[in-house]
C-alpha cells in the first residue's frame, strides 16, 4: 500500500508567485509512487492557514506523515500551528526547513521552536549551514538532504566568451535586494557602455515601480521580464553570461543551482549558508553583503579572465550534481519508507 503525505506550503503560483518545494518536491514525490495531499494554494494568508488546519484535521487518520515547508517569517506560524496540530492528533510531521534567517528564528524564539522541531518525526536542512545551525542548538532529529533540481531539464551552454550581460533570478522582493544589481549595473556601465540587465521574477512588495524608476534615472538597460515559467527563464539565460545573486539572506537558493547547470558564471553576496554552498573563486566569486563595488569588479575580473571564468563554470557543473533528484530522492525514500 502506497503512503500518503499531507504536504503543507505555500502553492501559489498560479497568483504570480514563484514556485516552491510544494510544487516541485511534491510532484517528484508523486511520481515515485506516494499520493499527495496539499494545503494551500489560497491567496488570502487566513483563507490558506485556515485551509492548512481544516486539511491537517480532515486527514488525520489518512496519513502517513505532514511535510511542512518551514520559514523563519509569518510562514514560522502556521508551521508551529500546524506542528501542534499534528502532536495533539499523534501524526507524525516533518519540517522541511528554509531560509537563511531561520537560525536567527531559533534565537528569538526559542520555547516555540523547540515545540516544533523538538517533536518533529525528522527535520529536513537543506544545506549544512541549517545543519549545523539546529544541530548547535540541540535538535538531534536531523538529516540533510540538498534542495534538488532535475539536472536533465538544464543544458548546459558552453560559452567562449563572457560579456556584461547579466542575469538575475528571484522574486522582486527587498530580501533579495535587487536594487544592488541596479547599481552594479551603473557602476560597470562607466567601462561597458553596452552592459545589460534582465531581471526575471514576480513584483513581492511592490517594488518593481521603484526599481523601473531607478533604472531609468540612471539610463540603465534592464529588462524586468516579470515571471516566467521555468521553461522561458532556462531559454532566457541563454542570451546572458553572469549570473547574480545580491541576496541579504540565504539558504541554498534553486535558482544558483539552476544557473550553474546553465553554465553562467555565478557572483553572489557571502551571506547564510551560501559559503557553504560555493566557494570563492573555485565555483563562484563572493562578495560581502550589499558591496556594490566589490560585485562590480567580480564582473570585470571574469570579463577579463578567462582561465578563472572556465575553472568556476566547469567546478560549478560538477558541483551540481549532487543536487539531481536521481541521487537526492534516495535520501527522501529513506525518511519516508
Amino acid at each position: 500500500m502506497r503512503k500518503s503525505l499531507l504536504y503543507i506550503g505555500n502553492k501559489l503560483s498560479g497568483h504570480n508567485s514563484t514556485v516552491t518545494s510544494i510544487e516541485t518536491l511534491g510532484v517528484l514525490l508523486e511520481k515515485e509512487g506516494y499520493e499527495l495531499i496539499y494545503a494551500s494554494s489560497k491567496q488570502n494568508k487566513v483563507l490558506r492557514l485556515s485551509e492548512m488546519i481544516f486539511r491537517t484535521i480532515q486527514y488525520r487518520n489518512k496519513v502517513d506523515y505532514v511535510l511542512i515547508d518551514t520559514y523563519s517569517t509569518y510562514n514560522f506560524w502556521y508551521a508551529f500551528i500546524i506542528s501542534q496540530l499534528c502532536r495533539f492528533y499523534h501524526i507524525k510531521y516533518i519540517p522541511k526547513l528554509h531560509g537563511g534567517d531561520l537560525p536567527n528564528r531559533l534565537i528569538k524564539s526559542p520555547i516555540l521552536s523547540k515545540m516544533i522541531f523538538k517533536y518533529a518525526y525528522k527535520n529536513i536542512a537543506p544545506s549544512e549551514y541549517l545543519f549545523e545551525a539546529f544541530k548547535n542548538r540541540g535538535y538531534a532529529e536531523l538529516i540533510c538532504i540538498p534542495n534538488t533540481v532535475e539536472i536533465q531539464n538544464y543544458t548546459f551552454k558552453e560559452r567562449n566568451s563572457c560579456e556584461p550581460n547579466l542575469l538575475w533570478v528571484r522574486s522582486l522582493h527587498s530580501i533579495y535586494n535587487p536594487e544592488m544589481a541596479l547599481s552594479v549595473l551603473a557602476e560597470i556601465k562607466r567601462e561597458f557602455p553596452n552592459a545589460k540587465l534582465c531581471m526575471v521574477g514576480p513584483d513581492k512588495d511592490g517594488m518593481k515601480p521603484k526599481l523601473k524608476k531607478i533604472a531609468k534615472l540612471k539610463n540603465l538597460n534592464v529588462e524586468f521580464a516579470g515571471k516566467l515559467s521555468k521553461i522561458k527563464w532556462v531559454k532566457y539565460s541563454e542570451q546572458y553570461d553572469i549570473f547574480l545573486n545580491t541576496t541579504h539572506f540565504d539558504n541554498t537558493p534553486i535558482s544558483v543551482i539552476e544557473a550553474m547547470a546553465l553554465g553562467l558564471s555565478v557572483i553572489s553576496t557571502n551571506v547564510g549558508g551560501i559559503p557553504f554552498l560555493l566557494k570563492d573563486k573555485e565555483t563562484a566569486l563572493l562578495v560581502a553583503d550589499n558591496d556594490i563595488h566589490a560585485m562590480a569588479e567580480a564582473i570585470k575580473e571574469l570579463i577579463n579572465n578567462h582561465q578563472l571564468r572556465n575553472k568556476l563554470v566547469v567546478n560549478a557543473h560538477n558541483l551540481v550534481q549532487q543536487f539531481d533528484w536521481n541521487l537526492v530522492k534516495n535520501k527522501w525514500l529513506q525518511v519516508l519508507s
